[in-house]
């Protein structure tokens, strides 16, 4: 369970703990890691830069120590907000490299670790991964390769090995607190009327383990509204404004 010591992460890890299964929880902030583990009661944590290829296998064999391998959830991310213009060389690289590339390592080490009877992949995406948000461009291309990466691996494993990516709409977390309370992302995030609750997500990313859904978007509404602002971006572009508009209103009442 990567990028677990908060957030989505704690909440999907705090979960499993509560279903009786063995959570290894590791997170870039070791300490807060071994903290949320003893908290929760998951039964190992690991220091862990998902960047790193070889991080991940080092989880999984973490993992057998404390029985087979069934799910692995990739769930750690960055947020970096703003245009692509204005997105810096390093943010750019870190939205790739722990967005996309650090899902891509942990798939594979999944797929390494699985044994005979298979299991679930379950990668946290977004809901931006599925159309245009201006404001998020870089962070929701890495979404939507994330989605794409999914669907694909899915097509290419045998029956018993299930690939998923949840998809939902803004969360209540630190990560969307950290982005510019004035900027159009944040706007566009709050359009929904609320936000998320990590439980929310938790919930349904632990509902897909054992099924045959690739791609879940929480709330399923808002999952068919980013369809059709893929399918129809010159539409979509024009109602950017009101949009943001209405997310605004949403984050005042909610103040």
């Amino acid at each position: 369970m990567t990028g677990a010591a908060r957030g989505i992460g704690r909440a999907i890890a705090a979960t499993l703990v509560s279903r009786g299964w063995a959570v290894v929880v590791t997170d870039a902030d070791g300490a807060a890691a071994a903290a949320t583990a003893a908290q929760i009661g998951a039964v190992a944590s690991l220091a862990q830069d998902v960047r790193d290829a070889g991080s991940h296998g080092v989880v999984a064999a973490e993992a057998a120590q404390h029985g087979v391998l069934t799910a692995w959830f990739n769930n750690a991310g960055v947020g970096d907000d703003g245009s692509l213009a204005e997105l810096t060389e390093d943010q750019v690289r870190r939205l790739v490299d722990v967005n996309l590339l650090g899902m891509v390592w942990g798939m594979r080490a999944a797929l390494a670790a699985f044994g005979p009877a298979g299991g679930d992949i379950v990668n946290v995406a977004s809901l931006s991964g599925l159309g245009p948000v201006p404001g998020l461009s870089m962070y929701a291309a890495t979404k939507a390769g994330v989605v794409s990466l999914t669907q694909s691996v899915d097509a290419e494993t045998p029956r018993s090995v299930r690939l998923h990516a949840l998809c939902p709409d803004g969360v209540d977390t630190d990560l969307v607190g950290g982005m510019d309370q004035s900027g159009l992302a944040v706007a566009l995030i709050h359009s929904g009327g609320r936000l998320l609750i990590v439980s929310e997500v938790a919930d349904a990313a632990v509902a897909l383990v054992g099924t045959h859904r690739v791609v879940q978007t929480l709330p399923a509404w808002r999952g068919g509204l980013m369809r059709f602002s893929s399918l129809a971006p010159r539409v979509s572009a024009r109602l950017v404004g009101v949009v943001a508009a209405q997310g605004r209103r949403a984050m005042e009442r909610a103040r």
